[in-house]
């Protein structure tokens, strides 16, 4: 096995959900941020063998291998072949860990693995909604073998496991938010954010031929314990989730380049990062959120490394619990985990997450000089991604 490593990362702000970014077409949008990696990345966009990409809800807008068409709508070489994965939540973490594995074993030398989501334009659940006619995705066979519940529901069962309270999961809503406003304010997210230029329209829904240039992350909000402790719950009426704790509906894309060390070398880049393990796990698919959890024991486990061992984790906020009870089983120092707010406050954009945490952890850790970070996500139907990225 050969070993990987990370030459550039990067993404597009997380635009609010009918904000910002919803006008630009979702492959418009991934594409820009795929030419801005290659462009930062300083190499021959000819030598990315492959190209994998994460997207959740693949119908319309979305649909027709969504990777390939943004590569090549940003006029990028047709030679570089292209492919979309769904693992839910967690679509991008693996295509990142699909790339690595596609270099590892020598298949390809240069890869790259992005995401995008617009949920502004697809709406989560679009693909498998009654309203098309194609049938129903979970089969009656399913639920003699599972119960099927909402990763709503998911959460507020691993909150009654964990002995979460509405207290516990709107201050952690509050860190998120505050952690967010404080990156921001002091620049951190600068080195990572590739501004995009988006399409005004009318009231008709036309373009008016001219545009908007979206800069910051769009999620961020003012708000104090008493503000979120006025919402309601989201899932049960005595639920401890509300939309101020929960993650946010998004539109955004990231993507990473990813080579040798012997590849960069020859093509004259420095690395930024090296990929130490990744791994993909299954859980029980009725708690469903729990995966971070048992990706990172098996990243752990793997690697030999303890939990104190990394400076930098970026676990995804879908939920604040997913975050509490990971953190709870794993003991990981709170002051490290999410340490320029997540999810909650900066959005959740699906088929986009994974590349960016990851796009977050690399910054973060040239930033602070540290070594490594270890990034996880819960995906629906239960299970979990994880990765270990480390400095070079």
């Amino acid at each position: 096995m050969r070993d990987v490593v990370i030459i550039e990362a990067v993404r597009s702000p997380i635009g609010k959900r009918n904000g910002g970014l919803s006008s630009v077409h979702p492959a418009d949008l991934l594409g820009t941020i795929q030419r801005e990696a290659v462009d930062r990345a300083g190499i021959d966009p000819a030598a990315v063998e492959q190209v994998i990409g994460g997207c959740v809800s693949q119908v319309g807008s979305q649909s027709f291998n969504i990777t390939r068409t943004a590569w090549l709508s940003a006029g990028l070489p047709l030679t570089t072949a292209a492919t979309t994965v769904d693992t839910q939540c967690g679509s991008s973490q693996q295509a990142m860990n699909l790339a690595y594995s596609l270099i590892a074993s020598g298949t390809v030398d240069v890869a790259m693995a992005c995401g995008v989501e617009s949920m502004s334009t697809v709406p989560i659940g679009s693909n498998s909604s009654k309203k098309l006619g194609l049938g129903v995705p979970i089969p009656k066979t399913y639920f003699s073998e599972y119960e099927f519940t909402s990763q709503f529901e998911g959460a507020e069962r691993i909150a009654d496991r964990w002995g979460i309270s509405r207290a516990d999961t709107d201050a952690f809503g509050l860190r998120s938010q505050q952690l967010a406003a404080a990156a921001w304010d002091e620049g951190r997210f600068d080195t990572q954010i590739r501004p995009i230029d988006a399409p005004d329209l009318d009231a008709d829904g036309n373009p008016t031929g001219t545009t908007h240039r979206v800069l910051r992350d769009e999620g961020l909000r003012e708000t104090s314990t008493d503000k979120l402790a006025s919402l309601k719950p989201v899932a049960r009426e005595d639920g401890v989730h509300t939309a101020g704790n929960s993650s946010q509906i998004s539109d955004g894309a990231a993507a990473l380049v990813m080579t040798t060390p012997e590849v960069a070398a020859e093509l004259g880049v420095t690395p930024i990062a090296r990929i130490v393990d990744t791994c993909l796990v299954g859980v029980d698919p009725v708690l469903m959120l729990t995966g971070p959890i048992d990706a990172t024991r098996r990243l752990l486990g793997r690697t030999g490394l303890t939990i104190d061992d990394i400076d930098v984790f970026e676990i995804n906020e879908a939920f604040a619990s997913v975050v509490l009870a990971w953190q709870s089983e794993v003991g990981a120092d709170p002051d490290r985990v999410n340490p320029n707010g997540g999810a909650i406050a900066l959005g959740h954009p699906l088929g986009c997450t994974g590349a960016f945490l990851t796009t977050k952890a690399v910054h973060e850790l040239i930033r602070t000089d540290t070594d490594r970070a270890l990034i996880a996500m819960c995906c629906g139907g239960g299970l979990g991604t994880g990765t270990i990225i480390e400095r070079v």
